[in-house]
């Protein structure tokens, strides 16, 4: 199995709001986006960004916290950000229909750890983390999916 990375040095966050919009063209039904990395690491920010360049009309995007899951209508395509940082199980993984969001939308997954075994091998993986620089972040993208690296290829440019 090969195993595809590309890693970003971000230094502000209009870097992380174009990496967002350089991913976006690139996204299809049925893809995941697991988000990894400490708190206030900026996932949820890279989410919002990612789906208000999938809306065709602005709207309000909250942090799912609380909510475990927010979905939106793109074009193409419903939207299911998800928020696992509360569950305990799998199992509470299951009962939201997460599995069956993997497969008729796109789904962004912040705390992916919460999946266990329910991760789909085809998801892409953006880990965020802080660096001793102020608001800068090393971002690691990784998959095992072919599918994946066009998209991966396509950032090599992204500052």
């Amino acid at each position: 199995m090969c195993h595809l990375t590309n890693t970003l040095r971000l230094t502000s966050k209009e870097d992380t709001l174009i990496l967002a919009h350089k991913i976006a063209p690139y996204l299809l039904l049925g893809d995941v986006l697991l988000l990894e990395g400490p708190i206030g690491a900026g996932k949820s920010f890279f989410a919002r960004s990612l789906i208000l360049s999938l809306l065709s009309e602005p709207e309000d995007i909250p942090s799912p916290t609380f909510t475990l899951v927010q979905t939106y209508e793109s074009l193409n395509f419903d939207i299911w950000h998800c928020d696992l940082y509360r569950l305990a199980t799998p199992y509470e993984v299951q009962e939201l229909g997460l599995e069956d969001a993997f497969e008729t939308a796109l789904c962004i997954v912040e705390w992916p750890d919460r999946l266990a075994d329910l991760t789909p091998n085809s998801a892409l993986t953006i880990s965020l983390n802080l660096t001793s620089i102020p608001n800068e972040r090393l971002v690691k993208l990784s998959t095992t999916n072919q599918r994946w690296a066009s998209v991966l290829e396509a950032l090599n440019d992204t500052p």
